[in-house]
């Protein structure tokens, strides 16, 4: 008898981030497994031992025949987990159902379905499965081909994720910390976007392409966000100003920035931009991905996810 034909199609694999957040792993880790054993939960686990690790061990559980997999971790823990399934071709991706026990700085993700950033909670909306089919980006760069589940941008917002490895350490307020550092130095340039067949030219601070709603450890720039309708959330913004940024704060995180005058928003399938006078950061989920030109397009349905 194949390994296969042994793998119950209810298991789940587990792939944790040992180094996700700034708490003690392995008190939480056994708590982890005290919690799937009073939910009679069957599965298996890997620990990720090095930087985007999660790629590998994700398409080795589906070669094997898991269907199921929890990510352990914060947002990038998620995103490299995404990364595996969208890479393999063992499957159908929309074969592979997402959970997530959410450790870990960011934990942007999460907020769109109201998922609580708690183990106990997380675990038990695993075990009743309730799911969804969300849409997944498909993000082009020079060199390379980036997935992403929630959230990707360039610019500002892409400057702000560069900046935060270095304030990690701060916890949660290393958002705020370095999006007040971005603001003074961040230089803006003109990007020429191509989006729904027509071109345009702007001096812009960043733009975002969303999947889902919330990023930068809660901040909102979409607007009505359908993470499964097949298209993409672009918000534009345009030549922003220190003061009108900080005027505006409360409306970065109720998601009211987007009726800004020098905010544009979008709905579409696919978007180019090429900036024209310097190679702003790209970031994808929270990761940094490269700098410069970037085309993103959207995979309807891709991957089934577990929410509450």
């Amino acid at each position: 008898m194949s390994h296969i034909d042994t793998i119950n199609t209810n298991s789940w694999f587990i792939i944790a981030n040992p180094v996700a957040g700034n708490r003690n792993f392995s008190k939480r880790w056994k708590e982890i497994l005290q919690l799937l054993k009073n939910k009679n939960l069957d599965y298996s686990f890997s620990f990720t031992q090095f930087s985007k690790h999660e790629i590998e061990l994700t398409q080795n559980a589906i070669q094997k025949g898991f269907r199921n997999i929890i990510s352990v971790g914060g947002d990038g823990t998620l995103h490299n987990v995404v990364n595996g399934i969208m890479l393999q071709r063992y499957v159908k991706t929309s074969d592979i159902t997402i959970a997530v026990l959410p450790l870990g700085t960011g934990n942007d993700w999460i907020k769109t379905y109201n998922i609580p950033n708690s183990i106990e909670k997380a675990i038990e909306i695993i075990s009743k499965r309730k799911t969804i089919l969300q849409d997944i980006g498909v993000l082009k760069t020079e060199n390379k081909t980036t997935f992403f589940n929630n959230i990707a941008g360039l610019g500002y917002d892409g400057y702000i994720v560069d900046k935060l490895k270095s304030l990690k350490k701060f916890g949660p307020i290393s958002y705020v910390l370095a999006g007040i550092y971005g603001l003074f130095f961040y230089k803006k340039s003109i990007f020429k976007i191509i989006i729904n067949g027509k071109t345009i030219e702007n001096n812009c601070l960043m733009a975002v392409f969303g999947i889902c709603k919330f990023s930068g450890g809660g901040m909102q720039f979409t607007e009505n966000v359908n993470s499964s309708n097949g298209l993409l959330d672009i918000t534009i913004v345009n030549n922003l100003t220190f003061f009108d940024l900080v005027l505006n704060l409360p409306k970065l995180y109720s998601g009211k920035i987007v009726h800004h005058k020098k905010v544009a928003t979008f709905k579409t399938k696919e978007i180019s931009i090429i900036p024209k006078n310097s190679k702003p950061i790209i970031q994808a989920d929270g990761e940094l991905i490269e700098t410069g030109s970037v085309n993103v397009k959207i995979i309807e349905k891709a991957i089934r996810f577990v929410v509450n």
